[in-house]
């Protein structure tokens, strides 16, 4: 798995430029002006899963990555024909609110030692950085970044300049040793520490790697060279020793032991084990829960930020079976991360996301999706890419650097900061697009008497909710309908403390519980400004011993059918079939592999291991006398049919 750039790197001459140097020679002029007319704090902070202002007035990062400074190149890519002034001014004015800049921490280290080069960019285009280092062109685009009401997010991408840096799993490399990552974030943290513009350290792109790795990244509790926790936690906390104002942005890994397992337990196969969670660089968040950052008393700069993608990038295996935003949300995102946001841990941001459009059904589908998940909950986000040269993903600029793909931005523009139909500044000041904007406004505004903070009324705790056709896997839930100033879009249902299902309706089929085991669920409301409800009162549920009869003698038969097999791995498919003369609503199906074969990914059942049980889906469970439905799944070693396969049905 990997989640690459790609990039295909060129640098055209000076034929491309067409801006006259003294449009440029103005704007630079005006820049100065605006920047120094500039005033105010608008540092960021945390409060529960939200990114508040000084005020506490909520927030919404939503913007886009340009990168270049991780890069060999040192310097944004783009610059040898575009106009940096130009491309900045139009984020602003298409309502990027933020923009997250890779960088290297050697470049960082580079410009601390006062070794900073000048970069080649294309000076006819961009006169304004006529003879300007990498550290000075870096400095002038955060004095654009004032101007125009864009703040900035800082990412230390890879440990060395280099255009595939990022494909290191850790950051320590070469000399980059953990001890100058950590005085490269010190040194930057004191450069910009009065700079409200830069507002966030995103302090490590995608940690990852697997187990069988000679270096991977983990996340536990020890003080290991290699556990991304406690590097983080030791960064964040010399960083905010220096500028206790500053975002901390901290971004998962790969892999994370299952249930019994170790960060010792053998990787048996990278990509699918059955010892790991598996998931995108820098997605995998789980360790969140068993071992969360802890930043003392500067918690409330704490902000956690998963990456993913679509099948374009890679096929993970939730990509080949049927999905949509509830699957991916169930099956994928809130076992990963989302969890961190709906149990109120802390604030998310989506630090890169996006692809390429119209070129697979299932790609577009899933960025949808996501964008809906962003856009229903007010997830921070930075969209990947700007640049059109991201080999895997293309950008939201076509090649010339100028047009903008109106298509991939349509989809984007939704999860961007609105308000009565312009976009929001993160600025209390400067409107995004900058003095006179015609398409922006600032936070000053949003939150002025005229723009007040919108809808802060949260819906009121819905009914208990009541429990039927309970059984040794199941329980339907239903409760009454919570009420809401402006409208209850959604409701969580909780299992103890766990969110385990988001639904818009008053009902949820609950599936995959062990029989004989006491169970407490909840609910609570949504609204469409984010609003969260108290939790209703819970219900207590212990489900029944089991006791439905297996196999095809108790009204319920399965039948097993491989459907295609590979060196490795294989594809099947089961029936499920009510052989009785009344009704069922929820069926399991057991079986047991031989050693070497096992279920990776399944779809239309909620799979259970390590011997293979599969309950019903939400949507599957009820069959009527003679009816049938079919589950599928992906598996690895050698195709075989189990026997037995037992089946029960009530």
């Amino acid at each position: 798995m990997a989640v690459a750039l790609g990039l295909t790197l060129a640098w055209p001459g000076v034929a491309g430029a067409t801006e006259s140097s003294t449009v440029h020679q103005q704007a630079a002029s005006t820049v100065q002006q605006q920047a120094a007319a500039a005033a105010g704090s608008d540092w960021l902070h945390v409060s529960g899963n939200q990114i508040v202002d000084a005020g506490g007035n909520p927030v919404w990062l939503t913007g886009v990555n340009w990168f270049g400074f991780n890069a060999s190149e040192r310097v944004f890519h783009g610059l040898w024909s575009a106009n940096i002034t130009q491309v900045t001014k139009s984020m602003a004015d298409r309502g990027i609110n933020i923009v997250r800049v890779p960088i290297s921490t050697q470049l960082l280290l580079e410009w601390k030692n006062g070794q900073a080069t000048a970069p080649n960019v294309n000076t006819y285009a961009n006169p304004e950085l006529e003879g300007k280092n990498s550290l000075q062109i870096f400095e002038y685009w955060l004095s654009l970044c004032e101007t125009y009401g864009i703040k900035v997010m800082l990412d230390v991408h890879s440990a060395e300049a280099d255009n595939s840096g990022h494909i290191h799993p850790v950051w320590y490399k070469g000399t980059i040793t953990p001890e100058l990552y950590y005085q490269a974030w010190e040194w930057a943290a004191t450069r910009w520490k009065t700079n409200d513009t830069l507002v966030a350290f995103d302090l490590k792109n995608e940690p990852h790697g697997t187990a069988n790795d000679t270096t991977r990244a983990k996340w536990d509790n020890t003080t290991d060279v290699d556990n991304w926790k406690n590097t983080a936690e030791t960064a964040a906390r010399r960083i905010l020793a220096i500028n206790p104002e500053v975002l901390i942005l901290v971004e998962g890994q790969e892999i994370y032991p299952r249930e019994g397992k170790t960060w010792s337990s053998p990787n048996t196969n990278p990509d699918l084990s059955p010892n790991y969670y598996n998931n995108w660089w820098g997605g995998n968040l789980r360790g969140v829960k068993d071992y969360p950052i802890n930043l003392g008393a500067n918690q409330d700069q704490l902000v956690y930020s998963p990456h993913d993608y679509g099948p374009l990038v890679f096929n993970q295996p939730w990509f080949d079976k049927p999905f949509d935003k509830t699957t991916l949300t169930n099956d994928v995102w809130r076992p990963n991360w989302f969890y961190i946001h709906e149990n109120g841990t802390a604030p998310l941001l989506i630090g890169e996301w996006g692809g390429r459009l119209g070129q697979d059904a299932r790609q577009d589908k899933w960025m949808t999706a996501l964008r809906d998940l962003i856009v229903e909950h007010k997830l921070h986000q930075t969209f990947w890419v700007l640049n059109p040269n991201s080999g895997d993903t293309g950008g939201l600029l076509l090649d010339d650097w100028k047009t903008w793909d109106e298509q991939k931005y349509a989809l984007l523009k939704p999860a961007l900061w609105q308000y009565s139909n312009k976009f929001v500044s993160l600025d209390h000041e400067v409107p995004l697009g900058g003095a006179g904007s015609t398409t922006g406004i600032s936070l000053g505004q949003r939150y002025s008497s005229g723009g007040g903070p919108g809808d802060t009324t949260a819906p009121s705790a819905p009914g208990q909710p009541t429990a039927t056709g309970v059984t040794g896997t199941g329980v339907s839930l239903s409760w009454a309908a919570s009420t809401d100033n402006v409208g209850v879009t959604s409701y969580d249902v909780l299992r103890g403390s766990t969110v385990i299902a988001t639904v818009s309706g008053t009902s949820y089929a609950v599936t995959g519980l062990t029989p004989s085991t006491a169970y407490t669920f909840s609910v609570r409301a949504r609204d469409a400004a984010g609003n969260v409800s108290a939790a209703s009162a819970a219900r207590s549920v212990t489900t029944t011993a089991g006791g439905d009869t297996p196999g095809g003698n108790g009204g319920c038969a399965a039948t097993y059918k491989t459907t295609s097999s590979w060196s490795g791995g294989f594809q099947a498919e089961v029936t499920v079939r009510n052989t009785g003369t009344s009704a069922g609503t929820r069926w399991t199906v057991n079986w047991t592999y031989p050693s070497g074969t096992a279920v990776t990914s399944l779809w239309n059942g909620v799979l259970t291991t390590p011997a293979v049980t599969v309950t019903n889906a939400a949507h599957n469970g009820s069959l009527a006398a003679n009816a049938s439905t079919t589950f599928g799944f992906i598996g690895t070693g050698p195709a075989t049919t189990p026997d037995p396969i037992t089946c029960t049905l009530s």
